[in-house]
C-alpha cells in the first residue's frame, strides 16, 4: 500500500503555488503509474518528486513498496528492511501520532508481511497500535486495520476473541463503515476476497466474509449463504463438519472442487480440499482413507513450496505443510505406523514446539515403535534350547534385552526411541501443567465475564493447542493423564523407578479418572514398587477387588493389548501372584495362577509356574 507523500511538517514552505501544483501532479502520476501495473514508471515519477521536494519518509516508504511489486511481489526481505530503516526500530507500546513511531500505513504493511510469513503473533503486535488509536484514522485505514485484525486472530485461534472484536465492531457505538447487521450477513450477496490484499474497493466484501467465519467457528448460529465461490463452500462445509455432519460436509467440499480454480489458486484449493477430506475421514476412524487424503495435499502443497524463495510473498501464506503433516502423523499413529508417524511430527515441531500435544504425540510413536519391538521378541520362544545332562534337565532361555535410562549421545540415537520419549514427556507435561493453571485462572466458563464484556483484548482464549482449536478442561485433565501414564510407563522400561513412581501416584490423584487409567496407574506404581523391593507396598496395587468395578467401556480398544474387562482381570491377578511369589507364598501364588486363564498371560504364566516347580523342587 501506497501512502501519500505531502509533508506533514508546518515549516516546511513552498516558494509557489506552481511547485505545488507540479508535486500534486506528480504525486497523482505516480499513484496511477503504481495502480495501473507500470512500476518502473512510478519509481521514475518518485525520482521526479524527490528531486522537486527532495527525499523523506514517506517518499521512500513508497519507493521501497513500488519496488517490490516490481520483483513480483517476492522481494519481501528488502521491503521490510527498508520499512526499519525509514521508520527507526519498532516500539509497539508507542502511540501512532508520534514521529519516531510507524506511520499507520508503514505499519500496516509490516503486519502483512508478518501474516504472509506465519508470523502470526508478530503481525498481531505490529497491528496493535493501530487497533488502539482506530477512532483517529483515516475511515478507509480504519476498515483495513480491522479487517485484518479480525483475521489474525481467526487465523491464530483465538476465536472468543475475534467474537468480542466482532461484536465491538458492530455495536452502534463504535463508528465505523464495517457496520453490518446480522441479516447484511446472512446476504446471498455476500462474497469473499484475500483479506491481506484487500484494498478500498473490496475490504467491504472481506470483512463480510470474515465475520460469518468468526460465526461459524464459534458455533453461532448463522446461514451461510452461497455465492459459487470456493470460499463461501468451504466455509459451508466447515459449518457442517463443526456441527459433526461429516457426511454433508464431504459433499459440500466436493462442490468446491467442481467450483474448481485456475493459475495460483489451483494449488491451494486443492490442497485445502485434500486436507479437509482427511480430517472428515480421521473424524470417521477411517485412518487409510485419511492417510491418502493427506498425502495428496501434501503432493499439491510441495508444488507451492517448491521453490519457497522465488514465489510471491502472496503465495508463501499458502503454504500448509507443518498442518497437514500433523495430520498425517496422527493418522499414521492410529495405523500404527510409528516411524512414519515420528518423521511426520517432527517438522511441525519446529513452528508449534510450545504445543503440548505434540510432544505428546512424538513420545506416543516413540513408545508405539518400542511396543512393537517387544511384540517381536515376545513372539519367539521363551526356551532357547534344553540340555540333558546326567538325567537332569538343564533349560536355556532367551537373554533379555533391559533398556537402561541415559542421556549419552548413544542413547539419543535418530529414531523413534525411548529415550527421546522421556524429552518428549517432560516437555508435555511442564507445558500442560502451566496451561492448567493459565487456564483455571483465565476462564471458569465458556460465557463472557463482566470484564470481558468491557474490553475484547480481556477476553481469553485456550488456544494452547494451536494449530488445533482452543481446548476444553476436560480435555486438557484428558491429556494430563495420558502424559503422566505414559511417562510412568517409560520411566519404568528405562528402569527409573522413582520417577515411574511418583508419575502413577500423581495418576491417581487425577480428577475424573477413567477406569483404563485407574488400572494402568494401579500397574505401574505396583510394578515400580516391586522394582524397588517393596513388595507390602506394592501389594495393595494388584489386589483383584478394584479391577471388579471397572468399566468394561474403557478397555473396547482397537490397538490397545488389553481389550476387555477379563483381560485387565487376569493381568491383575498374575501381578499379584508375582508378588505373592517374591514374598515366598508358593501356594497361594499357584492358587492364583490357576484363575489366570486368558491368552495374554499364558506365556507368563506358565514362566512363572516354571518357576514355582524349580523354587519347590517339583522338577525332574
Amino acid at each position: 500500500m501506497l501512502e501519500s507523500t505531502t509533508s506533514e511538517d508546518p515549516d516546511s514552505k513552498y516558494e509557489n503555488s506552481a511547485d505545488v501544483e507540479q508535486q500534486y501532479k506528480l504525486i497523482e502520476k505516480a499513484y496511477d503509474e503504481f495502480n495501473n501495473g507500470n512500476y518502473e514508471q512510478c519509481l521514475e515519477t518518485l525520482d521526479e518528486l524527490e528531486k522537486c521536494n527532495g527525499t523523506n519518509n514517506k517518499l521512500e516508504h513508497n519507493r521501497a513498496v513500488a519496488k517490490f511489486y516490481k520483483s513480483g511481489c517476492k522481494d519481501h526481505v528488502t521491503l521490510l528492511k527498508s520499512i526499519n530503516e525509514n521508520t527507526g526500530s519498532i516500539d509497539r507500546s508507542s502511540p501512532i501520532s508520534s514521529k519516531l513511531s510507524y506511520s499507520p500505513i508503514a505499519r500496516f504493511n509490516m503486519a502483512v508481511i508478518y501474516y504472509h510469513r506465519h508470523m502470526y503473533e508478530t503481525a498481531i503486535n505490529t497491528l496493535t497500535p493501530l487497533v488502539d488509536q482506530v477512532e483517529d484514522l483515516e475511515e478507509h485505514m480504519a476498515a483495513l486495520v480491522c479487517t485484518f485484525m479480525l483475521r489474525l486472530l481467526l487465523v491464530t485461534n483465538q476465536l472468543r476473541k475475534a467474537a468480542a472484536f466482532l461484536e465491538m465492531l458492530q455495536s452502534p457505538e463504535h463508528k465505523s463503515s464495517l457496520y453490518l447487521n446480522r441479516d447484511t450477513l446472512a446476504g446471498e450477496e455476500a462474497s469473499a476476497c484475500e483479506t491481506a490484499t484487500a484494498n478500498h474497493e473490496n475490504f467491504q466484501r472481506a470483512y463480510k466474509f470474515l465475520a460469518i467465519q468468526t460465526c461459524v467457528m464459534n458455533r453461532k448460529p448463522i446461514v451461510v449463504a452461497e455465492d459459487g465461490s470456493a470460499e463461501f463452500s468451504s466455509l459451508k462445509a466447515h459449518q457442517y463438519y463443526i456441527m459433526k455432519d461429516f457426511q454433508m460436509a464431504a459433499k459440500q467440499l466436493k462442490k468446491v472442487n467442481e467450483i474448481g480454480a485456475t493459475g495460483e489458486l489451483s494449488d491451494m484449493l486443492n490442497t485445502c480440499i485434500a486436507n479437509n477430506m482427511g480430517v472428515i475421514h480421521l473424524r470417521v476412524r477411517h485412518y487409510a482413507i485419511a492417510a491418502k487424503f493427506f498425502q495428496d495435499a501434501i503432493t499439491f502443497d510441495k508444488r507451492i513450496a517448491a521453490n519457497m524463495r522465488n514465489v510471491s510473498l502472496y503465495q508463501m501464506s499458502t503454504a500448509r505443510t507443518c498442518e497437514i503433516l500433523y495430520n498425517l502423523g496422527i493418522a499414521m499413529l492410529h495405523l500404527r505406523r510409528p516411524k512414519e508417524a515420528y518423521n511426520c511430527f517432527f517438522v511441525p515441531l519446529k513452528s508449534y514446539h510450545s504445543n503440548p500435544r505434540l510432544w505428546f504425540r512424538i513420545s506416543e510413536a516413540c513408545i508405539m515403535a518400542h511396543e512393537m519391538k517387544m511384540l517381536e521378541e515376545d513372539s519367539k520362544p521363551m526356551i532357547t534350547s534344553v540340555v540333558d545332562t546326567g538325567g537332569r534337565k538343564t533349560f536355556f532361555l532367551k537373554p533379555t534385552n533391559n533398556v537402561v535410562y541415559s542421556l549419552d549421545k548413544d542413547a539419543l540415537e535418530s529414531g523413534p526411541n525411548l529415550h527421546f520419549a522421556v524429552l518428549a514427556l517432560r516437555n508435555a507435561l511442564t507445558l500442560t501443567t502451566y496451561y492448567k493453571n493459565a487456564f483455571e485462572m483465565t476462564e471458569d466458563d465458556e460465557l463472557p465475564t463482566e470484564r470481558e464484556k468491557e474490553n475484547w483484548r480481556n477476553v481469553k482464549d485456550n488456544n494452547f493447542c494451536n494449530p488445533s482449536r482452543p481446548i476444553s478442561k476436560n480435555s486438557l485433565n484428558n491429556m494430563l493423564c495420558a502424559i503422566y501414564a505414559a511417562y510412568s510407563y517409560v520411566s519404568l522400561r528405562l528402569g527409573d523407578y522413582v520417577s515411574a513412581l511418583k508419575m502413577a501416584q500423581e495418576l491417581l490423584k487425577a480428577e475424573k479418572l477413567s477406569d483404563a487409567h485407574r488400572l494402568l496407574a494401579h500397574m505401574y506404581a505396583g510394578e515400580a514398587l516391586l522394582m524397588l523391593d517393596k513388595l507390602e507396598d506394592a501389594r495393595p496395587h494388584f489386589e483383584p477387588t478394584f479391577v471388579t468395578n471397572l468399566n468394561a467401556f474403557d478397555f473396547e480398544t482397537k490397538d490397545w493389548r488389553v481389550k476387555s474387562l477379563d483381560a485387565a482381570q487376569n493381568v491383575v491377578r498374575y501381578n499379584l501372584a508375582v508378588v505373592m511369589a517374591l514374598q515366598g507364598d508358593f501356594e497361594l501364588c499357584r492358587n492364583i495362577l490357576s484363575s489366570c486363564t486368558h491368552p495374554i498371560v499364558a506365556a507368563k504364566v506358565l514362566s512363572l509356574k516354571t518357576y514355582l516347580d524349580i523354587r519347590m523342587g517339583k522338577c525332574a
